[in-house]
């Protein structure tokens, strides 16, 4: 059983406890994007805030702590108790691994020999393993794939183990990801006409690439794919953003909605398309799970050689990275034999 002060979790609950001796508190609510916003109760005996809740189809728990103070003031924090914590785009959260959750191998090997750069021909950084290579990963959201997931390591651990093929890591920013993710045709004409040539150009690497991407990151490979079918040899999309009326009213008021349901829409009613091998993860726990799967069987329809996988985590990078291994490396192996 995995257990701390402040949580632990069993093989039927997750359990919460905050202590409060002079309960200095008027209320405690858990934050966690799948389980919601339940709130703990006092127990006056114990001096302590108190939450259980049913165990979800997680392996791996991300939350918060938010504090309602007597003077009404809130304050959301990390679980003081608890010492392990999980990093993201929004700040560190705690963590509670449940029983039989383990880190992925290749976090521990030791990774090939290679080299990081700056892109010449493009805004992007660059691994290249000191073997010569002539395969490239081009990654959205690269950075923080690299910062969160450490996708960089992945890389360099799975070349040195031998597990894929020497190939060139890509990984591109996103300035604006909100406006040139979802489903942006300017962004991806100047993907394909121009980012694309000139890093195959520089990396001596012409063989079409394969794109890997996270929530509006996959769907923006998937619509690259889609307008340039020519340049991408396989897809790797995890917790795409494939918007559809049916499944995600809750996303209607992001600025790109309705853009997004669009391209979604005309995905879906293809009746052929330019497929590759592709391969999409979700989390068994997230609010895209429904419309992942709805993609996975359409893409697959359509001529795509597509496995879905469902991972026993949520919508953020840990379960990405975690997903990483064997997922990704066997869609490599396949379209780098």
């Amino acid at each position: 059983m995995e257990r701390v002060a402040g949580a632990w979790c069993d093989a039927a609950a997750v359990c919460f406890r905050l202590p409060d001796q002079d309960q200095e508190l008027s209320g405690v609510r858990l934050v966690c994007g799948f389980l919601g916003y339940p709130e703990f109760t006092y127990a006056a005996g114990q001096k302590r805030w108190e939450l259980r809740v049913p165990r979800p189809e997680a392996a791996r728990i991300e939350y918060k702590l938010e504090l309602t103070h007597r003077d009404g003031r809130r304050e959301t924090i990390c679980d003081q108790a608890n010492p392990r914590r999980a990093p993201g785009g929004y700040g560190e959260s705690s963590v509670l691994w449940c029983p039989g959750y383990r880190e992925p191998d290749w976090l521990s090997l030791p990774p090939a020999a290679g080299d990081w750069r700056d892109a010449r021909a493009a805004e992007a950084r660059v691994w290249s393993p000191a073997h010569p290579a002539d395969r490239v990963l081009l990654v959205h959201d690269g950075p923080d794939y690299d910062k969160y997931a450490e996708i960089g390591q992945y890389a360099a651990a799975s070349v040195a183990a031998g597990r894929v093929r020497p190939f060139h890591l890509v990984l591109l920013p996103a300035p604006d990801r909100f406006e040139t993710y979802s489903a942006s045709m300017p962004y991806a004409k100047k993907l394909t006409t121009e980012t694309l040539p000139a890093l195959a150009a520089e990396l001596g690497a012409p063989a079409p690439m394969v794109g890997a991407g996270a929530s509006l990151g996959a769907l923006a490979m998937l619509h690259a794919q889609r307008h340039a079918p020519e340049l991408f040899a396989g897809l790797f999309l995890q917790s795409g953003s494939f918007f559809q009326h049916r499944f995600d009213s809750q996303e209607s008021g992001f600025v790109r909605y309705q853009r997004i349901v669009r391209f979604v829409g005309r995905v879906l009613r293809a009746t052929g398309g330019p497929g590759v091998p592709a391969t999409l993860t979700c989390g068994a726990v997230e609010e895209n799970l429904a419309n992942n799967r709805s993609m996975a069987g359409a893409l697959r329809k359509q001529g795509y050689e597509v496995t879905f996988a469902e991972n026993r985590d949520a919508h953020n990078w840990i379960g990405w990275r975690d997903a990483l291994d064997p997922h990704l490396t066997t869609l490599l192996q396949r379209v780098w034999p």
